[in-house]
């Protein structure tokens, strides 16, 4: 594969992308700006490169990348002598975004409690349902732990067999 092909896939990786980020409730610049933080070879592109990559206005820019920081998706970098800032992903613990997961699950699981607790028949269709998804979200949050322990084995097993 010919590096422009390899740039345009990664171009239309970004679109794609980007509509699944948009789904799930995401403006579609910032949807935009953090598939292409992810997915081109660049690691860090300037406000102006972003602007110019994704064809969007100053304004739309400026406002994802608000909103992409304040969500802890994005951060920048500056460089000595150089007055630009640089975007790119945050980088995270991992682990953080599995008990962020896990603090949201659990405060549904609450919030279904509570709506359950108001209910005058609990063997309504609705609340049978509620019910249903409660148990499910304790039995992942239960699971999280052991997963995360299987993760950590097979992870560092493999760190030493290389």
């Amino acid at each position: 594969m010919t590096t422009e092909e390899r740039i345009r896939l990664q171009k239309q990786l970004v679109e794609t992308i980007g509509l699944e980020y948009e789904k799930e409730g995401m403006q579609p610049v910032a949807s935009r700006i953090l598939a292409l933080l992810m997915i081109m070879d660049k690691e860090c592109f300037t406000f102006d490169e972003i602007i110019e990559e994704l064809r969007i206005s100053k304004s739309a820019a400026s406002v994802a990348l608000k909103m992409l920081q304040l969500r802890n998706n994005v951060e920048y970098i500056t460089f000595p002598g150089d007055r630009k800032r640089y975007f790119r992903l945050k980088r995270v613990d991992p682990y953080h975004i599995f008990e962020e997961s896990r603090r949201k699950m659990q405060l549904n699981i609450e919030n279904i409690g509570k709506i359950l607790a108001l209910k005058a028949n609990p063997n309504a269709p609705n609340n049978q349902f509620l019910k249903e998804i409660k148990q499910m979200m304790e039995f992942f949050i239960e699971s999280l732990d052991q997963l995360k322990e299987a993760y950590l084995n097979r992870h560092n097993s493999s760190n030493f067999s290389s």
